[in-house]
């Protein structure tokens, strides 16, 4: 029995968008709420973003602040985001390419730790067959040929299956779709109905949207449609994919988001401090932290505001004036 996440098949997923409503309405809610209607225990879910990149850290903290159990996190890189999910037992399970806390911090401890007592999965992919995945999974299509870990050890413990290119000859992977059961995913800016734009890199934040049968969206800023209409081929997002549009400022904090603010090293180092100190009950502990307060608001609004502005200078410094 091969150890390869598998989600219910495209045409499911495809039946699950198809019966969205493509009327344009209002969306917005708390993150709270957005949760608690549509996470449930078990569920799998994708994790936009990259590393420490957009990560929907608002929501991600709310699922731990709602107690959600036996989680599949999916993503195509991963920071210390995926070690909080698992040494508090929300996720039991990371799909992904790499899990690392950051230059100057290395590896993931915490996730090493509990693979090997055997308490948690690691399902360790190439990053462009996580991409070929979602865009699967996107595209309405069971799979996708790749040559990406042919010949991997990647390619032997996943045990995928291989094709013949029927003009060629040649032998490809056979990568299958994959259809979270609900994306989390942060975005520069939105309308009430989920049409959303995203500067900077747009990673796979698109077919992951197109790929889940369930979408939550986080937004800096929640404008009117007609702003997004100036300049439409931004507009990745689209609204009938998207189930809960929250407004969110710093939503990504302490991780980062293009043009708005960079990611906050001194939090990275107070995990990787607790960690050092405590092992698992450290990183336990931090999570702690993050779930005490009662919303994400509450909870930037705990640092000092000399720090964020600092963060927020250098980020809006990247972009065009």
């Amino acid at each position: 029995m091969s150890a390869r996440l598998i989600t219910p098949g495209t045409e499911a997923a495809r039946a699950d968008l198809s019966g969205h409503s493509r009327a344009a309405e209002d969306k917005r809610t708390t993150a709270a709420d957005a949760v608690r209607r549509l996470v449930t225990d078990g569920a799998v879910i994708g994790v936009g973003g990259t590393n420490h990149a957009r990560t929907p850290m608002a929501l991600l903290i709310e699922v731990l602040r709602q107690g959600r159990t036996g989680l599949t996190m999916t993503r195509p890189l991963s920071c210390f985001e995926a070690e909080v999910m698992l040494a508090t037992g929300a996720a039991d399970r990371v799909m992904t390419s790499w899990v690392g806390i950051g230059h100057g911090w290395g590896l993931a401890p915490v996730l090493r730790r509990l693979v090997e007592r055997g308490e948690a999965a690691f399902e360790e992919w190439s990053h462009l067959g996580i991409g070929l995945r979602y865009k699967a999974g996107a595209m309405g299509v069971p799979f996708l040929p790749t040559v990406s870990m042919l010949g991997s050890d990647i390619h032997r413990r996943l045990e995928l299956a291989t094709i013949a290119c029927p003009y060629t000859g040649q032998v490809l992977n056979a990568v299958p779709s994959l259809n979270p059961d609900v994306a989390l995913v942060h975005v520069q800016r939105a309308d009430a109905s989920g049409n959303a734009q995203i500067d900077g890199y747009q990673l796979m934040d698109a077919d992951l949207v197109l790929a889940s049968r369930r979408v939550i969206l986080t937004a800096e800023e929640i404008v009117p449609t007609d702003q997004l209409r100036l300049d439409p081929a931004r507009t990745l997002v689209p609204a009938f994919a998207v189930d809960a549009v929250v407004h969110q400022p710093m939503g990504a904090y302490p991780h980062e988001c293009y043009g708005h603010y960079e990611a906050d090293l001194d939090e990275f180092a107070a995990y990787m401090q607790a960690v050092r100190a405590d092992g698992l009950d450290g990183a336990r502990a931090y999570a702690a932290g993050l779930a005490s307060h009662a919303d994400h608001d509450a909870y930037t609004g705990s640092v000092d505001p000399g720090r964020l502005a600092a963060l927020r200078r250098t980020g809006e410094e990247l972009m065009p004036r």
